[in-house]
């Protein structure tokens, strides 16, 4: 079912943020064909597209979208022994909760993310030492060029940090469903997280009952603020709203000593962004407007209640610039930004 909606209605409440103006046309859809349609409609109209699938890594202009928005409301989970396919429109925190008590492990460490399961494989979500690509085996998206339904396995899906070959497609792709496939245990994966380990009272390498993992994982990202509640305006925020740099090998050793630093396999270093923002001089709390950082995390730029896109992303160009003039790393922006450019 397509479901149209005025045009009059703003986008703000349907993100995180609870930031963005109206679209010219708003639709809802609850079934894979209709995705499709309406997708393909748009493309044949020339009408620019946004699909909007949780709302929880963007930022939408004060003047909102002018072409279609989709929200993606697709269900359904379907398992084969550890296999699992999923719909595009289910909530993603509802998918890791029902693999726990399902018996099969792998997802725990990605509890608490906001947004639905199409977006997962797109950044390729990740936290606590696990990513989404770790259990992903295809993807099954609309290719809006040629006008076909494929499946792209996820060896070549081109994963990286907060990346994927569907990221690097400028939208080319929609994504239908996700296929996983996670272990049949209830035993959580290996900690690899140092702080989740301290948690949970075990040593990095170790497994505990994928239940406590995921309690835990859901305990830690509360304290920072990262699991959305309406009455707490620390979560009106994208979460993160910076990536950690990868540098050079150069560019790390020009960091201060006390600078994490974290060696990737191919050559380069990864290091804190949350690091760089504090000790360029922004704590948490920071900002005296509608916009301001987070008081429980740095990385999290946060709507206090009335904040527009403006007033975040001149938060967000102060943090960036300041860090960059401190350490010579240019931060770069992790949500999606509709009708804007930091």
């Amino acid at each position: 079912m397509t479901n149209h909606s005025p045009a009059s209605g703003h986008l703000a409440q349907f993100t995180t943020f609870r930031i963005g103006g109206p679209a010219d046309e708003l639709l809802e859809v609850d079934s894979e064909e209709g995705l499709i349609g309406a997708v393909r409609e748009a493309d044949q109209r020339g009408l620019p597209l946004l699909i909007l699938a949780g709302g929880s890594n963007m930022l939408i202009s004060d003047a909102g979208f002018r072409g279609r928005v989709i929200r993606v409301a697709t269900k359904g989970i379907t398992r084969s022994g550890t296999a699992l396919t999923v719909a595009a429109g289910e909530p993603w925190d509802k998918l890791v909760a029902w693999s726990v008590e399902a018996g099969l492990s792998g997802l725990e460490m990605l509890s608490g993310i906001p947004g639905l399961v199409g977006a997962a494989p797109i950044q390729n979500i990740g936290a606590y030492g696990a990513e989404v690509a770790n259990q992903i085996t295809s993807i099954r998206v609309f290719d809006r060029v040629s006008g076909q339904v494929v499946s792209v396995s996820g060896d070549n899906a081109r994963f990286g940090y907060r990346t994927s070959f569907f990221k690097q497609s400028g939208g080319r792709y929609v994504v239908l469903s996700l296929d996983l496939i996670l272990e049949d245990s209830i035993e959580s994966a290996p900690i690899e997280y140092v702080e989740l380990a301290r948690h949970l009272g075990v040593n990095l390498g170790d497994r505990a009952p994928a239940t406590a993992a995921r309690q835990a994982v859901l305990e830690l990202r509360r304290g920072k603020g990262m699991v959305v509640d309406p009455q707490d305006h620390d979560t009106w925020s994208a979460g993160s709203f910076f990536t950690n740099p990868i540098l050079t090998a150069e560019q790390a050793e020009a960091l201060p000593t006390d600078a994490p630093r974290f060696p990737q396999d191919d050559g380069h270093i990864k290091t804190s962004a949350a690091w760089l923002i504090d000790h360029a001089g922004f704590p948490k709390g920071y900002g005296t407007g509608a916009a301001r950082l987070s008081t429980k995390h740095v990385l999290a730029i946060t709507n206090r209640g009335t904040a527009t896109a403006h007033d975040i992303l001149t938060l967000a160009r102060e943090i960036r610039d300041q860090v960059q003039a401190t350490y010579n790393v240019r931060l770069e922006a992790e949500p999606q930004l509709v009708g804007l450019t930091l």
